[in-house]
């Protein structure tokens, strides 16, 4: 692998820790745009998976104690129903409206909570809401990997604390992306090639992600929201660009 690549794979991978070190998810959507320009798009999917799913169980301690596993369950269940059609749906929809239409929403929310308007909160649907949240995260995640995106807006309409809103965010994404990992493995698409990736992008994946978690102990519910948002923004912002 030429040096250039390597230093491509590195940076992504640092950026990518750090932004899942901090908020619970994340790794796809920051390394994704800087890995492609190094290599095939299907390597960067199956790097992505491997780094997300490594930077949350090093971060596991985080949430531990916090989560409430009748909770998370409502969500991780019916998300791991949802992977198989979002994959079964991928050949069928139009990937230009899909990023298109995701990406709009992802601007519009995340402006409108940044702005200090009036932030939406509700309790309403209970559990049943919170399932169906899953399972489109689920469908979303076979779609395109952003399997995090709904439960970090929903958790935040619920109004829950950074340490609620974390623990089913990243454990819903350990989840969805562990059996995305076996789905790769099955296929055959974890080849040699990805093998010596994973090598190269590792170190900065660990590094990155205790960096980002050793931010996210220091920062308030205020703070960890203007983060997540933050990003959301950004990842709105680039779907609607890429899209065009």
């Amino acid at each position: 692998m030429e040096i250039g690549h390597a230093v491509f794979l590195v940076a992504g991978a640092l950026a990518g820790g750090i932004v899942s070190g901090l908020t619970g998810f994340g790794t796809a959507i920051t390394a994704l745009g800087i890995w492609v320009y190094a290599i095939p798009p299907v390597d960067a999917s199956s790097l992505s998976i491997i780094c997300s799913v490594v930077s949350q169980a090093q971060n596991l301690h985080l949430i531990w104690r916090h989560i409430d596993w009748k909770r998370v369950l409502y969500f991780v269940i019916p998300g791991l129903l949802g992977v198989p059609l979002g994959t079964f749906l991928l050949p069928h929809i139009d990937p230009r409206l899909f990023k298109l239409g995701l990406g709009c929403f992802l601007v519009i929310y995340p402006a409108y909570v940044l702005t200090g308007m009036r932030q939406i909160e509700t309790a309403k649907g209970g559990k049943t809401a919170d399932g169906a949240v899953g399972f489109v995260s689920g469908v979303l995640g076979g779609l395109t990997g952003l399997s995090g995106v709904l439960p970090v807006v929903w958790t935040d309409i619920r109004g829950w604390s950074k340490e609620q809103k974390r623990s089913v965010v990243q454990f819903f994404n350990m989840a969805i992306l562990s059996f995305a990992l076996v789905s790769h493995a099955v296929s055959g698409l974890l080849t040699r090639q990805v093998a010596i990736e994973v090598l190269i992008v590792l170190p900065a994946t660990i590094g990155g992600s205790w960096f980002g978690a050793f931010v996210y102990r220091r920062l308030a519910d205020r703070g960890y929201q203007r983060a997540v948002m933050i990003l959301l923004l950004i990842s709105g912002a680039t779907l609607v660009w890429t899209a065009w």
